[in-house]
């Protein structure tokens, strides 16, 4: 059985150092992505709401590349959403931008009160393409 493997992205965010989490762990051909926020790089969130959700693709998209995968290998993806009523409308919108024609990957939406400070977070576990897999 392989050791899991912490992976962060090459410019990683204060949020990790913060909180002590590992933006992801690789364990054999496959990568868990902590939920991924729109956080610049001070740890802060981005605060228009559109910009935040892109953000948070932009951070996870970076998770994944240092692991060498990508949006492609995703196997599962949840999201969390503060206000999923209101969201929606932008988050299809930048969704449809991230995954522009099938297939889509399987999706879990589920709203919460309370995500320390965003409104956005998605996390995924990802299949480490076999050129890169331990």
């Amino acid at each position: 059985m392989t050791k899991p493997e912490p992976v962060f992205p090459a410019n990683r965010h204060a949020l990790y150092e913060e909180h002590g989490y590992s933006a992801a762990i690789r364990t054999g051909d496959l990568l868990f992505v902590s939920g991924q926020v729109g956080s610049r790089d001070d740890g802060t969130p981005e605060p228009d709401f559109e910009a935040q959700v892109r953000r948070a693709f932009a951070n996870l998209e970076a998770t994944l590349s240092a692991a060498g995968c990508s949006l492609a290998d995703l196997v599962d993806v949840t999201s969390f959403h503060t206000d999923p009523e209101n969201q929606f409308e932008t988050i299809m919108k930048v969704k449809a931008e991230v995954f522009p024609a099938p297939p889509y990957p399987n999706w879990t939406a589920v709203g919460v009160t309370w995500l320390a400070g965003f409104d956005f977070e998605i996390k995924v576990i990802a299949r480490i393409p076999e050129e890169t897999a331990f």
